[in-house]
């Protein structure tokens, strides 16, 4: 081991996106495992590498996690992105659970069957619009910072700015009322580690295709 955390995955983003993005919004290098069979999944639960039979993995500081939030509360707290105090924490927690919410939507969406899919990207629209982003929007212009939380780079500004990009993708306008999401969108992009991620050749993932979704389907569903 090269003292890196290791990542244990598909080759797509799935529920080990977040986790990448909050590695390298820390600076820090990971590598990746990427599962193709199924064979490879039932190796790690025949091993007893995965508590609850699920994956993401996250092999860090000598412990195999599992449990995406778990992961992502370790990796925010090692690294400085989850808040000064209790009550910062609070509201860092409150963020990021409603754009899990959302992410939730678009995580699933490559996964809707053809006749589905307009219907669920309203869905996913009108949650965007009318629920979650009005949220964010009203917070950064009450307080004028630069930042969600205490005006300190923390994981929920990670996880905003990887929910505007993904919605951005499915809805290219979705951010058209919403003058102090713009704002952020472009501060965040260029943050140096971000901007790095953002760039090609990152590990950051490309949109779900075809071959990502018949891999995860042969892998997880018995």
């Amino acid at each position: 081991m090269s003292g890196k955390p290791r990542l244990t995955y598909c080759n797509g983003r799935g529920r080990m996106e977040p986790v990448r993005w909050l590695l390298a919004a820390a600076g820090v290098e990971f590598e990746e495992i990427f599962l193709e069979t199924r064979e490879q999944y039932e190796k790690l639960i025949k091993d007893g590498v995965l508590m609850f039979q699920q994956v993401p993995l996250v092999e860090i500081d000598g412990m195999k996690m599992v449990q995406t939030r778990a992961i992502l509360s370790y990796i925010a707290g090692k690294y400085n992105l989850y808040g000064k105090d209790l009550k910062e924490r609070a509201l860092i927690d409150m963020y990021v659970e409603g754009i899990t919410d959302l992410m939730q939507m678009i995580l699933l969406f490559p996964f809707s069957p053809p006749e589905a899919k307009e219907k669920n990207l309203d869905s996913i629209k009108e949650r965007a619009t009318n629920r979650y982003f009005p949220v964010f929007e009203k917070v950064l212009k009450q307080h004028g910072q630069d930042f969600l939380v205490g005006n300190k780079f923390s994981w929920a500004d990670v996880q905003l700015i990887e929910a505007i990009l993904a919605a951005e993708e499915k809805i290219p306008a979705v951010l058209s009322g919403f003058p102090q999401l713009q704002a952020f969108k472009i501060r965040m992009s260029n943050m140096p580690t971000i901007k790095k991620f953002l760039q090609p050749g990152s590990p950051r993932k490309p949109p779900p295709d075809e071959r990502y979704i018949e891999t995860v389907l042969k892998i997880f569903k018995k």
